[in-house]
């Protein structure tokens, strides 16, 4: 699990602890601001190393986790747990948030059917004209 290693690229690590399932995906986070390092913003190349506290945003959730080991390559999913703990705030917060997400799921009106053909090439021509 733990390499002899004492420092590592953070984005290696993001990757080998299964929080991303490529090095690019990872790169991408760091340089979108989506994952900081003790509350900065921090460059792909940062190295990083064990009791540095992360915030990983993933979709709707943000992930507070402590680095526990380093390792530089990726293995299962029971090992790569290891590499890292996630606060008891930062748990209690995302539990809290998907249950309120949870609750407001019925004032979502969703549509009854899927778009018809022509339904779907008139939403594509009017999020074009909206994109330029």
């Amino acid at each position: 699990m733990s390499d002899p290693v004492a420092k590592l690229r953070l984005d290696k690590w993001l990757w080998a602890a299964r929080f991303f399932k490529t090095r690019s995906l990872a790169k991408g986070a760091i340089e979108g601001g989506k994952v900081q390092l003790e509350g900065h913003r921090v460059k792909v190349s940062r190295e990083i190393s064990v009791g540095d506290r992360l915030q990983i945003r993933q979709g709707w959730d943000l992930k507070e986790v402590v680095v526990e080991g380093l390792s530089d390559q990726r293995r299962g999913a029971p090992e790569a747990q290891q590499l890292y703990r996630e606060t008891d705030d930062s748990i209690a917060r995302r539990e809290a948030e998907a249950a309120a997400r949870k609750a407001a799921g019925g004032m979502i009106e969703r549509p009854e059917t899927r778009p018809t053909k022509k339904q779907r090439r008139q939403i594509h021509r009017f999020k074009n004209i909206h994109e330029e």
